[in-house]
């Protein structure tokens, strides 16, 4: 079990690396153990998504400290282990920097479900108390309170803290954010009006599309493109 999950987190990197979400090495993911709830997998510092590997892989606490593992711990560990600390109900977190995401946060416009990849989104939380990195617990349960019951949070400037009950959930809705980000951003910038959709339609559609083998689906494809793309 443990080796399948790791070699998730290794094609989570790989998805995210092949979607421009590294930004250089400072993009992370994680995932909780389900053997043991208060340790969880993480990829390693100085090494970008597409470099995770089996041997270094790293295993932290629920403080933040590694406990095992080959590669070097991320200074920014904290904003994993206090969004598990404080979300039991979560197994997986990427924080990364996507553009759309950060240009919008620093708007300060609230979220708007005017695009089909904002419905799986019942609202984003803001964190705005530093751009800087989240090298604390302080700082981390700053990040962990912004998110609150939602699934991802905007922090202003710097980036994004997207969260699910597993890694293929978590992964696609990065991506699913940045791309509801860019819809947001471009058409704000066409000026006049921004339409919603009606509540229930949205939730319709977020309860077709916020499905748990929806997410199964969409990450194994991904995985396989991205791994053709290696190939190439």
């Amino acid at each position: 079990m443990v080796d399948h999950l790791k070699q998730r987190l290794i094609e989570a990197g790989l998805i995210l690396d092949a979607h421009n979400l590294g930004d250089f090495t400072r993009g992370h993911v994680s995932v909780r153990d389900p053997s043991d709830p208060s340790i969880f997998f993480m990829k390693p510092h100085s090494l970008g998504f597409e470099e995770i590997t089996m041997e270094n892989i790293v295993i932290c606490n629920l403080e933040g400290e590694k406990i095992g593992g080959g590669g070097k711990r991320h200074s920014e560990v904290f904003i994993h282990s206090e969004i598990f600390k404080i979300r039991p109900d979560l197994n997986s977190v990427v924080h990364a920097h996507p553009k759309y995401a950060v240009a919008l946060s620093s708007t300060r416009r609230p979220w708007r479900a005017c695009s089909q990849p904002s419905a799986s989104f019942d609202g984003v939380g803001y964190y705005e108390d530093t751009i800087n990195l989240i090298r604390s617990q302080e700082a981390g349960r700053g990040v962990a309170q912004a998110l609150g019951n939602y699934k991802a949070v905007l922090m202003r400037g710097h980036g994004v803290a997207v969260a699910g009950n597993s890694i293929e959930e978590a992964v696609v809705r990065t991506i699913m954010l940045e791309n509801a980000c860019e819809d947001q951003v471009i058409l704000q910038s066409l000026g006049g009006d921004l339409v919603e959709f009606d509540k229930d339609d949205v939730e319709r559609l977020c309860r077709t599309l916020d499905r748990h083998e929806q997410y199964i689906v969409n990450f194994d494809y991904l995985a396989r493109k991205a791994k053709r793309g290696l190939a190439a």
